[in-house]
């Protein structure tokens, strides 16, 4: 084991934790580079090819669980594609301008705004916003987890 390496990697992990949450910051992606950096610095003797491939692949399933939840919450409360991208960009938007609170807020406002500019009835537009908003939480919730795994597979690895 390599107390740097860990270290580097363990805030790197810590990081992008809360990148997972804070959509400012590229979270899987920075937990990847936890693992690529320890890679590196220990010549890559815990950490082999398979190793690497089935994080990436990891990963890949995480942004599409992004692309995926939003679309089911906003579908399933009977909201349009273009719902779902404006809780996305509201979810940005929200971080900047409000911080934290812009996590749960911005999401429902974006695609609320998106279905009124569609000329959809505000109670639809509200429907909509509620589902992007649970669709959003809900792939959070899941990619925090699949996150987790992953950095469990590092330690038991590198342990």
């Amino acid at each position: 084991m390599h107390v740097p390496a860990l270290i580097i990697a363990i805030i790197l992990f810590i990081i992008g934790l809360i990148g997972t949450v804070l959509p400012v910051l590229p979270g899987p992606i920075l937990i990847f580079a936890g693992m690529l950096i320890y890679g590196l610095m220990t010549d890559f003797v815990s950490l082999n090819i398979f190793f690497f491939v089935l994080q990436g692949l990891i990963l890949l399933l995480i942004f599409a669980v992004d692309y995926i939840a939003s679309m089911l919450g906003t579908r399933h409360f009977g909201g349009t594609k273009q719902a779902g991208w404006g809780a996305i960009a509201g979810a940005i938007i929200g971080v900047i301008f409000l911080g934290p609170l812009g996590i749960l807020i911005g999401p429902f406002l974006g695609a609320v705004l998106v279905e009124l500019l569609q000329k959809n009835s505000l109670s639809k537009a509200c429907r909509a916003g509620l589902g992007t908003l649970l669709g959003i939480l809900g792939g959070t919730a899941v990619k925090l987890g699949v996150e987790v795994l992953m950095i469990a597979y590092f330690l038991f690895q590198v342990l």
